[in-house]
């Protein structure tokens, strides 16, 4: 969904009166910043007037001067104490809101995003907005304050000589944005140019094995130097062209130049008559800070651009749309998981499942097989509700899936993923997720049922040891650390995505009888992708372009001659051509498949 173009103003409108009031301060302050030079300018005046020096006046301009300083001063820090603090509770809200919305969506929207995209959202974004709300405003306020101030102060003193003075700011300006122009301009191509060099180096990072086992190391590397050479003769040609128009705008808007042109001017005025040697005295003190203010509003504008931006990103997450809770959730009863014409399509233009109808009985286990794309982890995350189906209607013991709260749902079932996310917290919480009121003596229980307890009493603080720090796991002893989780969770139905894809080999077997106890007597659906881990299924189904296109026994399909006998054919040939011979198939007694053990 795009976000809207108003997605920075709303996220800052919590603050915004706050932000109202340090803008308010900084302009007031940068006013008074002003304040001692024409007090100088002033006094000036005075002592270079005609007659006997006004005293008076003279210490009246200076107590002034010095009191607008202290003003000044406070007006400053209220402003950056204002806006830091604002500042510091929009990002506490925004951080929050994005938690909360994060919380409501539905989990499928995490598989389509990798976990750098939501933190750049929650974590990135958000901290991008620190420098436009606590500094980039109170510098654009001030840095569009002094000029327009100042000149109407020189416009008041001699508005021929002010003219003279904006000469040069004049030009300066056009030149700037000329080369801002240029900049922009290229900004897509220099983003492509980094992505090639940055493509090529990641290229050559993750093949480094495969270029060297090959001995193509010089080839690969002369791809990312190619790279590399293209990057730096488009920057090269890119500088050298903005260079130019850049150091000259640079040239004209520095302070010698516009104190030249002042004193060039004035001093063309004051020999002509037109105007009092006293009057060039603001001019040289004020003039040269005019142009200053040009650079901060440059560099204000991209961090502005770069907000709105960030803004727009975030605004984007806050408009997911979130998982529908029931208004008067129900409970359901015993009963059969059914599929009654579910179809679902992730971007509302290829359907992924089209019209799967299909029942799991209690207490049996379902497999899915079929080839890649074929819709079987879609079909699979639908029944957690990753995602609603965009047609039809899922069941559980009669209930909808959609009319349950999502407490009753998680009793109901759990899931096991092959690629297994443990937490930055102790071995304990990390069990403790499935059930965070069970037991010591359950959560032993469970871990020793994963097989997974001895491992864990080898740590330097056992179950309170940290994961990342004093507790490191192998793939297939993370994925026992999350078998023990679904059997503390304890629920009728498991979705199970084959556990054991990315289990060591030493650990494998651990895996599968683990699995074997967890699965004993549940409603199982499994994501298969090792047709010999459920052959021994209750029922096997076989999907094919999101259509169930077969479904039956092991046997009965092989019978049929379709499409599932076609990939055990390929399957039993694959075993065959391993080291070893045909005997040590993944199926042996040694490594038991889980499901087929589960259903003995």
């Amino acid at each position: 969904m795009a976000a809207e173009p108003a997605a920075l103003p709303s996220l800052l409108r919590p603050v915004r009166g706050r932000l109202s009031l340090a803008v308010l301060c900084q302009a007031v302050a940068a006013l008074l910043g002003i304040a001692p030079f024409v007090a100088v300018a002033e006094l000036a005046r005075v002592l270079l007037a005609d007659g006997q020096v006004d005293r008076d006046r003279a210490w009246t301009v200076t107590a002034l001067a010095g009191a607008c300083l202290l003003a000044r001063l406070l007006l400053l820090v209220t402003a950056s104490v204002v806006s830091h603090l604002a500042e510091n509770d929009l990002q506490l809200s925004v951080r929050r809101r994005l938690v909360g919305r994060l919380d409501r969506v539905p989990l499928g929207w995490f598989s389509g995003r990798g976990g750098g995209a939501v933190k750049k959202a929650v974590q990135d974004d958000v901290h991008a907005l620190h420098h436009l709300v606590a500094h980039s405003l109170l510098e654009l306020t001030a840095a569009v304050i002094v000029p327009l101030a100042t000149l109407a102060y020189l416009f008041r003193v001699d508005w021929r000589l002010t003219l003279i003075t904006m000469i040069p700011l004049v030009l300066g300006i056009g030149l700037f944005g000329r080369t801002g122009a240029a900049f922009k301009k290229n900004l897509p191509a220099l983003d492509a140019a980094m992505t090639d060099v940055n493509g090529a180096a990641v290229e050559f990072v993750q093949g480094i094995a495969v270029v060297k086992t090959f001995g193509q190391t010089r080839r690969a590397h002369r791809r990312y130097a190619d790279a590399a050479d293209r990057f730096a003769a488009f920057f090269r040609g890119w500088v050298d062209s903005l260079a130019a128009p850049r150091a000259l705008s640079e040239i004209v808007l520095s302070a010698p130049t516009m104190l030249f042109t002042v004193l060039l001017g004035g001093t063309a005025l004051i020999t002509a008559g037109r105007t009092a040697p006293a009057d060039l005295v603001p001019f040289a003190l004020l003039a040269v800070g005019i142009t200053t203010p040009v650079l901060t509003i440059s560099f204000a504008e991209e961090e502005v651009r770069a907000a709105k931006a960030a803004a727009d990103r975030i605004a984007e997450v806050l408009a997911t749309p979130e998982l529908p809770l029931p208004e008067h959730p129900v409970t359901a009863g015993p009963g059969a998981v059914t599929f009654e014409a579910v179809g679902f399509s992730h971007d509302g233009a290829h359907r992924v499942l089209d019209g799967v109808d299909l029942t799991l009985a209690p207490g049996t286990t379902t497999a899915l097989v079929g080839p890649s794309g074929a819709g079987k982890s879609t079909l699979a995350a639908l029944l957690p509700r990753f995602w609603d189906p965009d047609e039809g209607t899922i069941r559980v013991g009669g209930t909808d899936l959609r009319d349950l709260a999502p407490e009753e749902l998680h009793r109901r079932m759990s899931f096991v993923f092959q690629d297994v996310r443990l937490l930055r917290d102790t071995v304990r919480a990390n069990l403790l997720i499935a059930r965070p009121d069970a037991t010591g003596e359950q959560l032993v229980d469970a871990a020793r049922r994963a097989r997974i307890h001895d491992r864990i009493t080898e740590l330097p603080r056992g179950y309170d040891s940290v994961v990342g720090e004093d507790a490191r796991f192998s793939g297939g002893e993370a994925q026992r650390l999350s078998i023990a989780r679904a059997m503390l969770a304890d629920t009728p139905v498991l979705v199970l995505d084959e556990a054991t894809a990315y289990a060591d080999p030493e650990s494998e077997a651990a895996v599968q009888d683990a699995l074997s106890e967890l699965t004993r007597g549940r409603t199982l659906l499994v994501v298969a992708h090792r047709l010999s881990t459920v052959k021994d299924a209750d029922l096997i189904v076989v999907l094919d372009g999101g259509r169930v296109v077969e479904r039956g026994t092991h046997a009965e399909l092989l019978a049929l001659r379709g499409t599932y006998a076609g990939m055990w054919q390929a399957h039993e040939r694959g075993t065959a051509r391993r080291p070893g011979g045909p005997g040590e198939s993944a199926d042996n007694d040694t490594i038991r498949p889980p499901v087929e053990e589960a259903v003995r």
